[in-house]
């Protein structure tokens, strides 16, 4: 039976959440795990952190940031069709794309802070959705390594002070297989699981999304090199905001007022009163 990607849709939009089964196949999945772990060589070869203090309690948690520009397969991803339809079925045709990047939750590996990822770029109030997260799982996904938690219904929040203080006794995992996407609302709030396993990796990506009007969180013009910038579509060049044009009319309405008012008085009648 086909997969109702409508369906998802609207689940997404209603709970803050979905999820979309086997986007890809075993076999690429793991390939692209391989393509990981190469990428955390690479950036540790060039001296970049793939631990953080200030985000996770141990070295247990593997950071893999700017994966686009570390191989193919990243970019790739990011701009899968799947994750693209469902990114436009929330933030409409007009979003940047803010970020992507990897964390491994090793046997070991705990906690990180609860967060919703559009707090972290947004003050309150968050009367709507501006960012969102297309999380792809390179392994099977379950509580016991380190699944990523959330609060039910914390996508309605529109307030910081909402966030229940039993919040951490009310977080569900989302669990999958290797090669599903999990589709997640920038409003809910959700935190890493502990990985409580003695030998099983859990490797998730992160493609982060957002409304044209918020900064990303990566310079992709700076970040990505220029013989990459010169491989990349139309679509990924306005999406990573590589384009000379930026934040212009991306919310509003420039066109002619005589296309916007094509029932109104001419300009020059209005002059004229």
């Amino acid at each position: 039976m086909a997969f109702d990607l409508e369906a998802a849709k609207a689940h997404l939009r209603e709970y803050g959440w979905a999820k979309v089964p086997s986007v890809l196949t075993k076999d690429e999945a793991a390939a692209a795990l391989e393509k990981l772990w190469e990428a955390k060589r690479k950036a540790e070869a060039r001296g970049e952190d793939t631990y953080l203090s200030f985000l996770d309690p141990n070295p247990s948690n593997v950071r893999v940031f700017y994966l686009m520009e570390l191989d193919k397969v990243f970019r790739d991803l990011i701009s899968h069709p799947t994750a693209v339809s469902m990114v436009k079925a929330v933030l409409g045709d007009n979003f940047l794309i803010s970020n992507f990047t990897a964390n491994i939750a090793r046997p070991g590996s705990q906690s990180m802070a609860l967060h919703s990822d559009q707090s972290l770029v947004f003050p309150d109030p968050w009367q709507d959705v501006w960012a969102l997260n297309v999380i792809w799982c390179l392994t099977d996904v379950r509580k016991e390594n380190g699944a990523t938690q959330y609060v039910p219904g914390s996508n309605k929040y529109v307030y910081r002070k909402e966030v229940p203080d039993n919040a951490p006794e009310l977080l569900v995992p989302f669990e999958g297989e290797a090669g599903d996407i999990i589709v997640m609302d920038g409003r809910v709030w959700h935190t890493s699981g502990s990985n409580v396993t003695k030998d099983e990796d859990r490797a998730l990506l992160f493609g982060y999304y957002t409304a044209p009007f918020m900064r990303q969180q990566v310079n992709w013009t700076a970040k990505l090199p220029k013989e990459i910038q010169d491989t990349l579509g139309e679509d990924m060049k306005e999406w990573l905001g590589l384009n000379p044009v930026g934040n212009i009319g991306v919310t509003g309405d420039l066109r002619y007022m005589s296309q916007q008012y094509p029932n109104g008085k001419k300009a020059e009648e209005v002059a004229a009163v």
